[in-house]
């Protein structure tokens, strides 16, 4: 699991690591509170691959039941980059998240789930009040001064990137619910939007003000505003309802692959336009695969 040290994350890594439930390996660059720790910068590839390498010894002959990928993180521009040279959102939403996914697919177990976090705010219908995402092309992404779209003004762009990163979650749960080999497996991939849920660590590269905000409406003052929109959500309820993913006591209907939190209540809609197109989903597949260094 990342993702899985604060927020509602943390909520659902304790309700997996109750006693008799289930072992929980953590990715985290610190110490954890529940399950596990193993070392992960999600900012680092290299980290990335020590992290499979450590938790394929962890495990030993024994198969991953569940695979989280929960982790995320919203900047206030696109101009930092990881030590990899590419833009931080993206890398970090997607790429890095990617490579855990292909590296530790071979030791899925049969009938595993893979539960990937996306946001509501990658389909310009919901109306998030963000810069919605205007492509996936994974090569600009990483390297939006490349993109003769990209918006100037900061904010607008490292909105963009984060909407853009949550679409390309999307997709990958796309394509991967499309390889044959895994679905001949019972493999489940879901991409799980948890709906707005304030009060977590998702804003800690923003100014202050706004962090201070989100701090304030993840507390019970904020509580109230969940009755008058739908999308929002407790770190409570998001942590049950991603650990109920997890554990298998919610799956997909037939030909679903995205979760909906909505007022607590997990839905089963459809995705944003772009988040149903299959040659997309392919074509960020492969070009992710280039980036991170692996074949198609």
């Amino acid at each position: 699991m990342t993702g899985g040290t604060s927020g509602f994350g943390l909520v659902a890594a304790r309700r997996l690591a109750e006693p008799g439930r289930a072992r929980v390996l953590v990715g985290a660059r610190g110490t954890t509170s529940e399950g596990e720790a193993v070392p992960l910068d999600l900012a680092r590839l290299d980290s990335v691959r020590e992290f499979a390498a450590a938790t394929r010894y962890r495990l030993g002959d024994r198969r991953i039941d569940a695979l989280v990928l929960n982790a995320g993180v919203v900047r206030p521009g696109v101009e930092q980059r990881t030590a990899d040279g590419f833009e931080t959102t993206f890398a970090v939403n997607h790429l890095a998240h990617y490579l855990v996914l292909r590296l530790l697919l071979p030791l899925l177990a049969d009938g595993a789930v893979v539960v990937l976090t996306t946001s509501g705010a990658h389909d310009p219908a919901t109306r998030a009040g963000l810069a919605p995402p205007r492509h996936a092309d994974a090569t600009l992404l990483a390297f939006p001064e490349r993109d003769p779209g990209r918006d100037d003004r900061p904010r607008r762009a490292g909105q963009h990137a984060y909407t853009a990163s949550k679409l390309c979650t999307v997709l990958t749960v796309r394509a991967l619910s499309g390889v044959e080999d895994l679905r001949s497996r019972g493999l489940r991939a879901v991409a799980f939007d948890p709906g707005q849920v304030f009060g977590t660590g998702l804003v800690r590269a923003l100014p202050r003000r706004l962090r201070t905000v989100w701090s304030v409406l993840g507390s019970p003052v904020g509580a109230p505003l969940r009755w008058l929109d739908p999308t929002l959500n407790g770190r409570d309820d998001a942590g049950r309802a991603l650990s109920a993913l997890a554990l298998g006591h919610v799956a997909p209907p037939p030909g679903r692959s995205y979760a909906a939190l909505r007022r607590g209540r997990m839905t089963w809609p459809e995705p944003s336009e772009a988040g149903r197109d299959d040659e997309l989903a392919r074509r960020l597949w492969d070009d992710s695969a280039h980036l991170v260094g692996l074949a198609g």
